[in-house]
């Protein structure tokens, strides 16, 4: 096992090793994700008191636990890019940020618009939406430090180091509902105890889906992320050398 995770740190391992995964992620992440949202959207009961408008959650929730799913995974790889000085570890954290982002910025979107017809406003410096914000202004800081530096490796480090202090912010995002009076719902349970059966089983399915697609995207943009970086390399030449000859 452990022989085989030390194969991640090679990046033409790794590069491979991402070619192979990505199809089978790609059709299970879009089957996954269609099943949920047809489902969720298409045939869930309408909620006794919000009616149809409370169906965003089919996005909004998925979208809100993965953006900080996101995060932890990319300091988990942050941290291993600082400690074992893993280039490939710094390089899938500068892969997975921009997803995380998008992830970070539909939360916060879908939830604004969620909480027009519920709160009868768009925006309010709650403390769930708060933090949210925060870590949407995080995985950018954590983008723009990494290219902020010409040496790839001093802004991978640099971006790591901001990566790993914002992981504070995770748990008060999680426990800002049960730490302050807020306007946010509670938690409905780690496995959406709370929600009727009928709508929770779409939502575990889109919860998947997203889940699914995070991981095809990242795989894809860590294969871009290694052509760049290893573009001087004889692996890398080859490929691009066998890609002209197709053409």
């Amino acid at each position: 096992m452990l022989k085989w995770i030390h194969q991640l740190s090679k990046p033409e391992r790794l590069y491979r090793i991402c070619g192979r995964l990505t199809p089978w992620f790609a059709v299970a992440g879009a089957i996954t994700l269609l099943l949920g949202w047809g489902w969720g959207f298409g045939f869930a009961p309408a909620d006794y008191q919000q009616g149809d408008s409370y169906r965003i959650i089919y996005i909004h929730v998925p979208a809100a636990m993965w953006s900080m799913g996101v995060y932890a995974t990319m300091a988990a790889a942050a941290f291993v890019g600082l400690v074992w000085q893993w280039k490939t570890a710094d390089l899938a954290a500068a892969a997975m940020a921009p997803i995380g982002a998008v992830f970070a910025f539909i939360a916060l979107v879908t939830g604004a618009a969620w909480g027009k017809p519920m709160w009868g406003t768009w925006w309010i410096w709650d403390a769930r939406l708060t933090s949210e914000l925060v870590l949407l202004f995080l995985y950018m800081g954590a983008i723009a430090l990494r290219n902020a530096f010409d040496d790839s490796r001093t802004g991978g480090r640099a971006a790591g180091l901001l990566i790993l202090v914002g992981v504070v912010n995770l748990p008060i995002i999680h426990y800002s509902v049960d730490w302050w009076n807020t306007l946010h719902q509670g938690s409905s349970g780690v496995m959406q105890q709370a929600i009727d059966p009928s709508m929770r089983t779409p939502l575990r399915w889109s919860i998947l889906g997203m889940l699914l697609v995070f991981v095809t995207l990242t795989l894809m943009r860590l294969r871009n992320l290694l052509l760049l970086s290893e573009s001087h390399r004889p692996w890398v030449v080859a490929i691009a050398m066998k890609g002209g000859r197709r053409l």
